[in-house]
């Protein structure tokens, strides 16, 4: 059978069904509408990254936006991967592998695996032969499978930002026993400036870009950089301080916070917790903003973390005190100060944190 691509009304047609299925949690009927349109003559790689992804990241829009639950989403996201191993074992689209090798990987402590099993799927149609490693794939068991294995390329994907540092280290490995790495995935930047800072020896936007260039060859890379030869400025050991230093910074914001929002006194525990994780968060996202030497990598992150805050109806503004606690903290940092200050800034003129500041992460 001849395989085709639906208009876009078509595609939008098999969003919508796949949507009402994975929100019901019904895998069977996900699973019928993606086999069904395999059956129908749509090729495998539309259906994968026009009606699969787009799904998925509605999903996490949902999320955001708090109207799905975490349980939910996380639902949503199971039934997809079981639905792309269904679609992956189609008789129709069983494809031998006549190209070379690539390994798709996650980089440690990523647990965000769908737009790394996307493109190894697109590039086995391909005809690659691809070796899945699947989520947080430490650095030494990546560098064991490539001595082991080989391969032409590396696709290395990162979802957050967070996983940079982990991602450099990767990167640098493969790169040192003569394996060139493609950098993926949203912790990159939309515009690929995080892989590029970081080495990396190629990096594409999605699964189809990614294909092409692996297709068109990428060149390995010379040996001898460290990571350092990237980011000099990591030489004032700032970010290294300040990431030993991350339990006891929670704990300090945690203490005085009690004393700027007396309601905090009588929070239950389980909202300490999620106020405690919260603040780990934020000092994570300064810890990666100075390896990067990036401040927007911190203000997008509390741009969005205010959004996220005012979507569950707690009041953005409380971001403000916890920054403003961090900078009494770590005022004998420099480039943490500028950040801290430039974090402040943005965050006052955002109308998510208009307001008189009465609460917090709760």
């Amino acid at each position: 059978m001849s395989t085709h691509t639906l208009a876009v009304p078509g595609m939008r047609g098999l969003q919508n069904r796949l949507w009402s299925a994975v929100t019901d949690r019904d895998e069977h009927a996900a699973a019928s509408v993606v086999l069904t349109a395999l059956d129908d003559g749509v090729d495998a790689e539309s259906v994968l990254l026009d009606v699969i992804a787009p799904v998925q990241a509605r999903v996490g829009t949902e999320w955001a936006a708090n109207r799905l639950s975490v349980a939910q989403e996380h639902a949503a996201s199971a039934i997809a991967e079981r639905v792309i191993a269904a679609l992956a074992h189609h008789p129709a689209v069983r494809t031998a592998p006549r190209l070379g090798r690539v390994t798709v990987a996650c980089v440690d402590q990523e647990w965000h695996v769908l737009p790394a099993r996307l493109l190894a799927e697109v590039l086995t149609l391909r005809g690659w032969r691809v070796d899945f490693l699947g989520a947080q794939v430490p650095t030494p068991h990546l560098i064991g499978h490539l001595h082991s294995n080989g391969a032409d390329v590396v696709a290395l994907s990162s979802s957050i930002p967070t996983r940079l540092p982990t991602a450099h280290a990767a990167i640098t490995a493969c790169q040192a026993v003569g394996v060139p790495v493609l950098a993926g995935g949203a912790a990159f930047g939309p515009d690929g400036r995080h892989a590029r800072r970081l080495g990396a020896d190629a990096w594409e936007p999605d699964a189809r870009s990614a294909a092409r260039r692996i297709a068109d060859g990428i060149a390995v890379p010379a040996a001898g950089r460290q990571q350092i030869d990237d980011l000099p400025h990591l030489g004032d050991q700032e970010y290294t301080l300040v990431v030993r230093s991350r339990p006891q910074l929670v704990r300090e914001v945690l203490a005085q916070l009690e004393t700027r929002f007396p309601a905090s006194a009588a929070y239950t525990e389980e909202q300490r917790e999620h106020t405690a994780q919260d603040i780990a968060h934020v000092v994570d996202y300064l810890g990666v903003a100075l390896y990067m030497d990036d401040d927007e990598l911190f203000t997008d992150f509390l741009a969005w973390t205010a959004g996220i805050l005012e979507a569950r109806r707690v009041p953005a503004a409380s971001l403000r005190p916890v920054l403003d606690v961090l900078g009494a903290e770590l005022k004998d940092f420099p480039r943490t100060t500028r950040l801290l200050g430039r974090a402040r800034t943005v965050l006052d003129a955002s109308p998510a944190t208009a307001g008189p500041t009465t609460g917090a992460f709760g």
